[in-house]
């Protein structure tokens, strides 16, 4: 029995046995639903013993094997950190508590009502809550909800104390931790989810830290694996680039569809703005959300961004459009240019099956009924994680009607300073400008209205000679009146030329074509070294140099633009991180070009995720359970992940059609040599990619319990995400099978595991459902 369990054959039957019951398990739950596969899979005693038998097995290959006198930390942390998750993940299952708590305002409770698969229990709290108010904010000039939270009493030990929940603000309070999920229909209740797990999370959140520490150890470790890897390799300098090769698997552009043919579309260009006095609209500054002054260009890309998903319309840029919104509505509520293409959306609503809709498109022709409301009221009364793909994709697609139909409204456009605002607050002018006073009052109140009308009139003569008079008075009231002390004409200026260079979108395919073009000669270096493969690296070194400068140069204006250096959010931070790894590229450039390839297509990979949210702005306030920073990162580290696998294919199918070619022949030693050092790169991809999948899923594990309560639900996408880690995990500890291990099968297995990463990113979203199908 001990042979047995301290078996490497063991170890792989137990994993490929785990990841054959997960993935039979969400396919069970798409047919049977989420409660019947947790009570018969999930949460069987079979599948924990399962569970057991798998860490019983590790601490026995652990001792037998002396992993301890080997000082093999990283990989000791790595696996233990496993055991211990799963311990966190058992506490919280046999000791932790989840439940509702639903209160109507002015009730008092202390019972919270579980579903569990034995049906529904009650637990009481050891304080009493009231509700005093009930709060629902909704997306100005609209119904739908932006945000909702709830003003509490707490009555414990004999006092009361007034609390706040919203979706950002969690009240931890006895070991309870209460998170606002829902709401009643008529807005007089609310619906609290309750969670007590501090063991349970306490152990978890301790696993997760030392898979951190491990991951690092198992890069950097100098007894770990990929060190060792790197030692074997006879040409590692040249060759180690290639691992990030894969990372090309992941869209280096995102493209976008052709405008869509439309009589409307054609209106809407022929009667454009010219660009000459787009460029005067877009100069004009403008409040944004967060209260700092912006060119009315940075707003319109953002709008064009959000709903059109690219920077220009046909032949129309951003200021052009947004201009035509306003002062033509008419034609651009007609005009198909809202991007939307899901058909079960437009089954179910009647809309155009077509990648754009218009505006007009979600109202009923007859009576002019918004056709989302009732769905979407729906959609925002269910608790997160009870949301389908359905729910969240009206909700996407309300939230980009909602914007227009601010625009319509001149709602959105803060381009009036109030001189005596104690805030600092510009405002629209569609905004209730009462509390304007005497001229200031008459000025804001009809000037826009003035100006579009001109601009309406300069559409059909083609003199914009009042339009731009209209726009300079605008601009001289705002100089008159700005209420920002520290504002600074010229960074508006500044700003306008930042977006005109489009900095990371032109460095990250810089990025992508210089690190891919030398990364291609340093294969062909690695079997035929010739004199002028030198003189094209050197040349392909100075173009880095060129994009790198110019990214170094777009850090620099959005520093000063902003005022605080590019790390104060995920995005700069992402971007600040891509030019970090070109610098390092750099610095050991002359000791390994292949380093400055590798670290330039990384940085182009890291630039592309960055960019996913860049178009994708926050214009209006979204759920705020998506405003966390720990829900990017885990999307990037998971990207990334997904790159140094598809290197492992890549690079899999490459030796396997050479030796298949070679079987009848004997390769030369150069040859053979290659095949050997790219099955060692093969393997140092999958383990950085291994190492990466796993932190990455966990970061999306502390995102969703920060958010909702639950770090792991048994969603088809958290669950394949597992059955990815699991089955590289077999692939990488192929090679301690002896009798199974060779390269040919190695190289084979490494091109079907892929397989997985496909079904998590693709798969998913198609065959099955959850809180994840939004890829």
């Amino acid at each position: 029995m001990i042979k047995i369990l301290s078996s490497y054959i063991t170890m792989i039957v137990l994993l490929v046995l785990y990841a054959t019951i997960l993935a039979v398990a969400t396919f069970v739950e798409k047919a049977h639903g989420t409660t019947l596969t947790k009570v018969f899979i999930y949460y069987s005693p079979a599948f924990f013993f399962l569970q057991f038998l798998m860490v019983v097995n590790f601490v026995m290959i652990v001792i037998k094997r002396n992993f301890l006198k080997l000082k093999r930390w990283g990989m000791l942390l790595i696996h233990c950190a496993f055991i211990v998750i799963l311990t966190g993940a058992m506490t919280t299952h046999i000791f932790g508590r989840e439940g509702i708590l639903h209160l109507r305002e002015g009730d008092i409770s202390n019972r919270v009502v579980m579903q569990t698969n034995k049906g529904t229990h009650v637990f009481v709290l050891p304080f009493q809550v009231e509700l005093v108010k009930f709060t629902l904010t909704r997306y100005p000039g609209s119904m739908s909800p932006s945000s909702y939270e709830s003003d509490l009493i707490i009555h414990t030990d004999n006092e009361s104390r007034p609390v706040n929940i919203s979706m950002n603000n969690v009240l931890d309070l006895k070991g309870y931790r209460f998170f606002q999920a829902s709401y009643d229909a008529d807005e007089m209740g609310t619906i609290l989810s309750v969670n007590k797990d501090v063991a349970g999370r306490t152990i978890t959140y301790f696993g997760y830290l030392l898979l951190f520490i491990g991951s690092i150890g198992c890069l950097i470790g100098k007894n770990g694996r990929i060190r060792t890897l790197f030692r074997q390799l006879n040409r590692k300098t040249v060759v180690a680039g290639v691992i990030l090769a894969g990372l090309l698997f992941v869209n280096v552009e995102t493209t976008s569809a052709n405008t869509p043919e439309n009589p409307m579309v054609g209106i809407a260009q022929r009667m454009a703005i010219p660009l000459a006095h787009a460029e005067r609209f877009g100069a004009l500054p403008k409040q944004s959300n967060s209260g700092r002054l912006i060119p009315i260009n940075t707003f319109s890309s953002e709008i064009l961004r959000k709903i059109h998903r690219d920077t220009q319309f046909g032949e129309l840029n951003s200021d052009q459009v947004l201009l035509g919104i306003l002062a033509i509505p008419d034609v651009w509520m007609n005009v198909p240019f809202i991007n939307h293409s899901n058909d079960a959306l437009s089954d179910y609503f009647g809309l155009p099956k077509a990648d754009y809709i218009s505006y007009l498109d979600v109202f009923r022709a007859d009576d002019g009924a918004y056709k989302l409301a009732a769905k979407l009221q729906e959609a925002y009364q269910k608790m997160p994680a009870e949301r389908t793909a359905f729910d969240r994709d009206i909700m996407k697609l309300d939230e980009k009607i909602n914007i227009l139909y601010q625009l319509f409204d001149f709602q959105m456009i803060n381009i009036f300073p109030r001189e005596d605002s104690p805030n600092h607050n510009w405002y629209a002018p569609g905004d209730d400008l009462s509390e304007f006073s005497g001229q200031d009052s008459t000025f804001v109140s009809r000037v826009f209205i003035w100006y579009i009308t001109e601009v309406q009139g300069a559409l059909q003569s083609g003199d914009w000679s009042k339009p731009n008079e209209v726009l300079d008075m605008i601009k001289t009231y705002q100089n008159a009146k700005n209420n920002i002390p520290e504002f600074d004409m010229s960074l508006i200026d500044l700003e306008l030329k930042y977006n005109r260079l489009q900095v990371y979108q032109r460095s990250k395919v810089g990025y992508f074509i210089l690190g891919g073009l030398l990364l291609i000669f340093s294969f062909i270096a690695l079997f035929r070294n010739k004199p002028w493969t030198k003189i094209v690296i050197r040349i392909l070194l100075v173009a880095i140099l060129i994009v790198f400068g110019f990214h170094l140069y777009g850090m620099i204006m959005r520093w000063k633009i902003a005022g605080t250096g590019p790390w104060s959010n995920s995005y700069e931070t992402m971007i600040f991180l891509a030019w970090s790894m070109v610098c390092v590229g750099l610095i050991f450039f002359r000791r390994s070009p292949l380093t400055l390839a590798l670290a330039t297509l990384f940085a182009g990979v890291i630039l592309f995720v960055a960019g996913l949210n860049w178009l994708n702005p926050q214009i209006s306030p979204l759920v705020p359970v998506l405003k966390s920073p720990w829900l990017m990162w885990h999307v990037a580290v998971l990207m990334v992940a997904y790159g140094f696998f598809g290197i492992g294919c890549m690079i899999g199918i490459f030796n396997l059609v050479v030796m298949t070619f070679a079987r009848n022949k004997k390769l030369g030693s150069p040859h053979a040599e290659a095949i050997q050092d790219l099955t060692i790169i093969i393997e140092i991809s999958l383990l950085i990619g291994l190492i990466l999948m796993a932190v990455g899923s966990f970061m999306g594990a502390v995102w969703a319990n920060e958010s909702w309560g639950r770090y792991w639900g048994w969603d088809p996408k958290e669950t394949w995400a597992l059955i990815t880690i699991i089955v590289y995990t077999m692939v990488t500890h192929l090679r301690l099978v002896k009798k199974w291990y060779s390269l040919w099968l190695f190289n084979l297995c490494a091109v079907i595991a892929f397989a997985s990463v496909l079904m998590t990113y693709f798969g998913v979203s198609y065959f099955l459902s959850g809180l994840h199908a939004y890829n």
